[in-house]
């Protein structure tokens, strides 16, 4: 008998504040960024999955936006250790999940063709994976706090 298990996208602000210095001591130094490696943005934050299961089916994504705006959420393939390794940008998976809202709109929109194979790419991971680290961006208005974002599964 399947289940559904709903994860919700947890705010790393540690690793957050960790990629906010890393980019913040290149930009001091007058250094440039090693080659690949993908520097946090202001409007970009780090959020995980934990898995607490393993066998995972993709169902739907659950996204809230409490303001008009747009979130781009764009999976990572690396195993963070942010002391030790800096993200890479091949590290980033594609697609990524992109999400708005609109005036006049009540229901958030989004590619669907991107968010259905980037939550089957998700589920896949899951497999080997306990946790998933992702970077959301916030655009046209939105931020953290105007967002509730989880992801259901069928076990």
């Amino acid at each position: 008998m399947a289940s559904a298990l709903e994860l919700l996208f947890c705010e790393d602000s540690h690793l957050t504040e960790c990629m906010r210095l890393r980019a913040q001591s290149v930009q001091e130094g007058n250094q440039t960024r090693q080659d690949g490696e993908k520097l946090l943005r202001p409007k970009e934050y780090v959020y995980r999955l934990e898995f607490t299961e393993q066998k995972l089916k993709f169902q739907k994504w659950n996204i809230q936006l409490d303001v008009l705006g747009k979130i781009i959420i764009t999976g990572t393939s690396q195993h963070w250790t942010p002391d030790l390794t800096n993200l890479m940008t091949r590290q980033l998976l594609d697609p990524a999940g992109i999400f708005w809202k609109k005036e006049g709109e009540d229901q958030i929109q989004c590619y669907e063709a991107d968010a259905q194979e980037f939550g089957e790419r998700i589920a896949e991971l899951a497999k080997i994976r306990k946790v998933m680290y992702f970077l959301v961006t916030f655009e046209d208005g939105m931020d953290p706090a105007n967002i509730n974002c989880s992801i259901t599964f069928k076990v």
